[in-house]
């Protein structure tokens, strides 16, 4: 009996963990002296680091729906139809996911085992010796270090998707620029921007809690810091995953 409470129990906690964790935020932002190198280093590793990666893929992705989508909306004699399927899959869809996903193979990971190898050290329970709150101090910064970074990767990537999809184009039409992106501007519409920034910052949210928690989670053994690196990696996708398809189905259903 107790097996079957154990999914709501940690749905509850998560919920708590989460709740906490917002708590915080109005204190770190009042005294972020101590942690504010933190949310710095945070930053700069989850944006600045991962934005090689992130030209890369966002230039294929742009590449590949002109090259694969083009072709064949000639043949159906919609062609106009291409700057709307680039802002449906870069700026709504893939951006970010792909932007997601590129952000737990690095910092979920990564926050997840720094914070198992410090519990494991007995570094938390010094925090907490001389009175210093480990959510406050570990939790909140990266919290909005992911969160804030998701968003601008998410942003990043966009852009760079759609220059991306128009330097290829090139190759096969000559379409001006003033055209290729006036056509974009007149397909996009402010719903497009607010569900990409909404997801990115659902995203950033979950990725970051998830990898906290599963970092505090671990107990004595060193064996377990993989192990939490791993769940907070499979738990991250799997919810973010799941958010993805509600907020897009929300979407089709509001709008």
């Amino acid at each position: 009996m107790a097996s079957l409470f154990d999914p709501l129990k940690n749905v509850f906690y998560h919920l708590g963990f989460f709740a906490r964790t917002l708590f915080g935020v109005g204190r770190f932002i009042r005294n972020s002296q101590a942690s504010f190198k933190i949310l710095i280093m945070q930053i700069l590793f989850t944006f600045v680091h991962a934005m090689g990666i992130s030209t890369l893929l966002a230039v294929a992705i742009g590449a590949a729906v002109f090259v694969i989508g083009g072709p064949m909306l000639t043949m159906l004699n919609q062609q106009s139809l291409i700057y709307t399927l680039l802002i449906i899959l870069i700026m709504r869809e893939l951006g970010p996911l792909l932007t997601a996903f590129i952000v737990i193979a690095r910092s979920a990971t990564a926050i997840a085992t720094e914070i198992a190898g410090m519990v494991i050290s007995h570094e938390v329970e010094a925090y907490i010796s001389v009175g210093v709150d480990p959510i406050e101090h570990l939790a909140v910064p990266r919290f909005l270090g992911v969160t804030i970074s998701l968003m601008l990767l998410n942003i990043y990537f966009s852009i760079f998707g759609l220059v991306g999809s128009y330097l290829v184009g090139q190759f096969f039409s000559s379409t001006p620029l003033s055209l290729y992106f006036g056509s974009l501007l007149q397909q996009l519409h402010i719903e497009d921007i607010l569900l990409s920034l909404i997801k990115s910052i659902f995203f950033g949210a979950i990725i970051s809690i998830v990898a906290v928690i599963q970092g505090f989670s671990v107990e004595r053994a060193t064996t377990e810091v993989p192990v939490a690196g791993l769940r907070a990696v499979s738990g991250a996708f799997a919810l973010c995953i799941v958010v993805n398809v509600l907020l897009s189905a929300l979407y089709y259903v509001v709008f």
